[in-house]
């Protein structure tokens, strides 16, 4: 049955008594009651609706991003070579956007100003054209930006000698070593495929029998495969194309000559216990000696475990330090480098270019929003060098200890205190010291790590995590090899000597950070 229109409903009290004479006061008049009631209430407030326009007035706090504030939190949290590169790609995308040459600072005269008479020479519209368009020529032409003079081309010479080689992986390095092995075609495509499934130790981690499937060397079989790959061993390295640290270590005794039966016994049967250095149950196992296992732990350790490490190559990271703090006249400066932010400038060809366009025309829109793009770039770059010394100086000026001492001087920092004293927010800071490295006259160092909780000392004052780990890594160096430091022994020198009251579990966390072994696995027998 359907329900009647709300428009359409009649006064529900003329039809309760009839509802309540059929059904009674049971179940199904309450139901029917419940339906026709709020139909009546729908079209109570239906009628009640006003139709038409209002104003309202509401109080509300929202955070608008503006394309402007996107940017420059962009801009802020790209480290050294990113900005490079960012800058590189606006100069390429906006033609009024220019970097600034031949300068000598501030105050200098610029070394290609042009004479007097000739500045005042004021360009025609045909002028700004052509040079727009001799600009776009000369950087697209070739499909990537080009400049000349002598000191930009020493300027790409020294860029291209600084930059890390080429990755190449484990595969290609062997395939250019194997060159000169005689091998025909089907086995050097056999070779080829083999190299490639090496992971990057060098192991073969799955069967011959189980790489048939793909390979796509038409009818190969698992003999074929290891005929290849004991030439491959023979050419390079013996280990090359085991399946696990025993086998490789096996494969290399009868090359590199190792005569000692016991180094076999120890690779096949013990290479867990001297992983976990337990001497004294492999000398009760084998009855050697301690001595004589240390001797043939020795033989054992003139084995190359991991046998592509010698052929494949990683490209090294680069780090490009944003702030160096140096010592001038006993006290310590911080500033900026300005390596990879150039001085950018917006071109002054763009004002006949404007006052020649004619209003309406797509060409004079084109103009100004390359104007604005090339204003808020530049601006962004002032805020967020701005933004990193604003900072780094606020860092530097509660961590004075760390530049007398270092490590061991580093103080507990928060990133809130830092944003109480700068005038920004949290978020600001951590997006200005993310990737970004700092020179010291301790090295060069991630902005980040100088922000560390502490434990407070006996003596007064705090102890970062950063100065207790190097405390913990101390006093490992000088312990007595026969019976180092157990984790609760350094607890309690640390609380001894130090001052410093931190629980066992925490020593322990601490030590793994530093890739620290146990105290039994350090212990020398």
């Amino acid at each position: 049955m359907l329900a009647p229109d709300a428009d359409e409903l009649p006064d529900l009290t003329v039809y309760r008594g009839l509802f309540e004479s059929a059904f009674g006061r049971g179940t199904i008049f309450r139901s029917i009651l419940r339906v026709f009631g709020g139909l009546a209430i729908r079209r109570k407030e239906t009628h009640n609706v006003r139709v038409g326009l209002s104003q309202n007035v509401r109080m509300e706090q929202r955070l608008v991003q503006s394309p402007q504030m996107i940017q420059a939190m962009q801009i802020l949290q790209l480290s050294a070579m990113d900005l490079q590169e960012r800058v590189e790609q606006e100069l390429l995308e906006n033609p009024f956007l220019e970097e600034a040459e031949g300068t000598q600072g501030e105050d200098g005269p610029e070394e290609n100003a042009e004479p007097a008479e000739r500045r005042d020479e004021e360009p025609t519209a045909l002028d700004g054209i052509i040079e727009i368009f001799e600009r776009y020529e000369r950087d697209f032409g070739e499909g990537t930006r080009q400049r000349t003079g002598g000191e930009d081309v020493d300027r790409k010479l020294e860029a291209m000698q600084n930059t890390p080689a080429t990755y190449h992986s484990i595969g290609d390095s062997i395939l250019e070593q194997i060159a000169l092995i005689e091998l025909d075609d089907r086995q050097h495509d056999i070779a080829e495929f083999l190299v490639y499934s090496l992971d990057p130790r060098g192991y073969l981690i799955e069967p011959l029998a189980d790489l048939l499937p793909s390979c796509e060397v038409r009818g190969v079989t698992v003999e074929e495969l290891q005929e290849v790959l004991e030439k491959l061993r023979h050419a390079t390295h013996p280990g090359l194309g085991a399946r696990d640290l025993r086998e490789c270590l096996l494969l290399q005794l009868g090359p590199y000559d190792v005569q000692n039966p016991l180094v076999r016994t120890l690779i096949e049967s013990h290479l867990e216990d001297i992983t976990t250095n337990r001497i004294p149950r492999i000398a009760r196992t084998t009855g050697h000696s301690i001595e004589e296992i240390n001797q043939a732990i020795e033989e054992m350790r003139t084995l190359d475990p991991i046998p592509g490490r010698e052929y494949g190559q990683s490209s090294a990271e680069t780090i490009h330090p944003d702030v160096i703090v140096e010592e001038v006249d006993g006290k310590f400066e911080v500033r900026l480098t300005r390596e990879g932010v150039p001085h950018l400038l917006v071109s002054p060809s763009h004002t006949r270019l404007l006052r020649e366009a004619a209003k309406g025309d797509g060409v004079r829109k084109w103009i100004k929003q390359r104007l604005e793009s090339a204003r808020w770039f530049i601006d962004a770059l002032e805020q967020r060098q701005s933004t990193l010394l604003r900072i780094s100086i606020a860092i530097f000026e509660r961590q004075q200890e760390f530049l007398n001492r270092g490590i061991k001087g580093l103080q507990p920092l928060r990133m809130i205190e830092i944003a109480e004293v700068s005038g920004v927010h949290i978020s600001t800071v951590s997006r200005a010291v993310a990737g970004k490295y700092i020179q010291t006259p301790h090295g060069i160092l991630a902005l980040r790590s100088f922000f560390s909780g502490g434990t407070a000392k006996a003596t007064g004052g705090m102890a970062s995590q950063a100065s207790i780990k190097q405390r913990i890594k101390e006093l490992v160096d000088k312990e007595d090899a026969h019976t180092p430091l157990s984790d609760d022994r350094l607890a309690d020198m640390l609380k001894e000597k130090d001052g410093i009251s931190i629980a066992r579990r925490t020593v322990t966390k601490y030590r793994k950070a530093l890739a620290i072994p146990s105290s039994s696995q350090r212990r020398q027998f």
